[in-house]
């Protein structure tokens, strides 16, 4: 049973911030000591680092599901929270992240490579934090916003060179096993190499790695033996080459056959169309080998191939196509464009770039979003009357209240930000200082129906009654039987004392 793994499904969840503190200085001869609640700790975040000695998703397999450590509260005494550990996870060169929709995240090429997929929650201020010349002892604080939770999905494509395909038991591992140091699993049967083999091959002043992935068949492209699973492992490779065997024992299989088979799939595959190709006839230390490659050399030639007679066995050829093999990559590495430097692009916010929007949905009810907005709702204590007075400050000062009346927003009508809902109520005054956690502006709202009582009226308006659908017509309308039940508006006219 092999070992390798390349393709894994992380369940990760950075940590949250821890809450910030509320307290009050009280020491002997001191009054009015003030605010001294500390701020909450920052959660661990997580973050992909490439490392040159991993070779494989395996330890990931058997432990799919991470988890950073969350940020420590504030205490009193000026004492802020500690923040969580971040969590520096290893990965193979050619990792590629992504999401589980297929969006390409990252992909990450190069020893030392780094990517935060998972950021932790900001730590929320305690009430020294928040003091301000109106409200001199806060009494709230914020609560820590919630770490990412999400799930990504990692693929490990092999940075290679050189890639080797072709038929099982067409000789593949074994020219990687004398080309360079790699020692890969050799025996007479197919599909003897389950997982990739890499090796690293000088020739000359080049050095090079080389790729064998298990051997293809027809309908590898849609599944059919281990050619889907591993084809990913070619995808960064410069230069292919096409093993052929000339010394096959099945009488319906040739080399020209075997070569059109195997361009299929890859063209199946797709993005491997500008790769150069190169074709090895493999065994020709068989006689029957090498006479069928006497045959058909000719014929790979005339398509346009270079084509070079080896064995693995003799050893026969290999230097000629090996120096072939580092000349190809050469030529393809010249021909790339010269990678720049990762530039810090800076990109100011626009003048008139509020941070946030706002749209009425079906419901009526404005829709208010924003990273920042949607941010202090999280951060926000809803048992806390001051603290909801110090949220409708904040909106205020970005100018919600003000684009809110520019829509037509009238006072009681319902708006929703991230998944809080509440009562809209312009020109609510500035804050009066009272008891600590309080806020005299909201005690004059405490009669108005809530916004969760709100929601459950509008959903039973949505419900017909069992009479309106008895008397429904075909076009959605309701006949007179079930209108002469609603109630009848009587004008000033109509209404006499008699």
């Amino acid at each position: 049973m092999t070992t390798f793994v390349d393709r894994v499904v992380l369940h990760l969840q950075a940590g949250d911030g821890g809450h910030g503190c509320v307290s009050v200085h009280r020491e002997k001869f001191k009054p009015l000591g003030g605010p001294d609640g500390g701020n909450g700790g920052h959660g661990g975040s997580i973050t992909l680092v490439v490392d040159p000695q991993q070779h494989t998703l395996l330890d990931f397999h058997f432990h799919p599901h991470v988890k950073a450590s969350n940020g420590g509260g504030g205490a009193g005494a000026n004492r802020d929270g500690a923040n969580g550990k971040d969590l520096v996870l290893k990965v193979p060169d050619g990792t590629v992240v992504l999401t589980t929709d297929g969006e390409v995240l990252a992909d990450l090429v190069g020893t030392g490579t780094e990517f935060e997929v998972a950021r932790g929650g900001r730590g929320g201020r305690g009430n020294r934090s928040l003091a301000n010349t109106r409200r001199k002892v806060p009494g709230f604080a914020e609560l820590g916003e919630p770490g990412d939770q999400l799930d990504v999905v990692l693929e490990l494509k092999s940075v290679a060179d050189v890639g080797l395909v072709g038929f099982p038991s067409a000789g593949k591992s074994s020219l990687i096993s004398v080309l360079s140091a790699a020692k890969p699993k050799i025996a007479d049967y197919p599909f003897t190499t389950l997982v990739p083999n890499l090796g690293v091959v000088q020739a000359g002043e080049e050095t090079f790695v080389i790729a064998d992935v298990p051997g293809l068949i027809p309908g590898a492209a849609t599944g059919k033996g281990l050619g889907m699973q591993f084809l990913r492992h070619i995808e960064r490779t410069s230069v292919l080459v096409h093993v052929l065997d000339a010394a096959t024992p099945e009488i319906d299989r040739d080399p020209l056959a075997d070569l059109d088979a195997i361009e299929a799939e890859l063209s199946a595959y797709g993005g491997l169309e500008d790769r150069p190709r190169l074709v090895a006839l493999n065994k020709i230390d068989i006689p029957d080998g090498r006479d069928l490659a006497d045959i058909v050399r000719p014929d790979l030639e005339a398509r346009g191939y270079q084509v070079y007679e080896v064995s693995a066995v003799t050893r026969e050829g290999l230097r000629e196509f090996n120096y072939a093999l580092a000349k190809a990559v050469a030529e393809f590495r010249a021909a790339k464009p010269v990678v720049e430097a990762t530039r810090v692009v800076l990109r100011p916010r626009a003048v008139d770039d509020t941070g946030f929007t706002i749209e009425q949905d079906e419901d009526g009810v404005y829709v208010i979003r924003g990273a920042q907005v949607e941010r202090w709702i999280k951060q926000t204590n809803f048992d806390n009357d001051e603290a909801v007075g110090y949220l409708a400050d904040r909106l205020e000062r970005l100018g919600v209240e003000e684009k809110l009346g520019k829509l037509g927003a009238q006072a009681g009508d319902p708006v929703r930000i991230g998944t809080r809902e509440f009562d809209w109520q312009p020109n609510a005054g500035e804050y009066v200082s009272g008891p600590r956690g309080s806020d005299a502006r909201l005690e004059e709202l405490d009669h108005r129906p809530s916004a969760a009582q709100r929601l459950a009226a509008r959903k039973a308006r949505r419900v017909r009654s069992e009479d309106e659908i008895a008397h429904m017509a075909a076009d959605g309308t309701v006949t007179s039987v079930a209108n002469s039940q609603l109630p009848v508006l009587v004008t000033d006219e109509d209404d006499t004392d008699e």
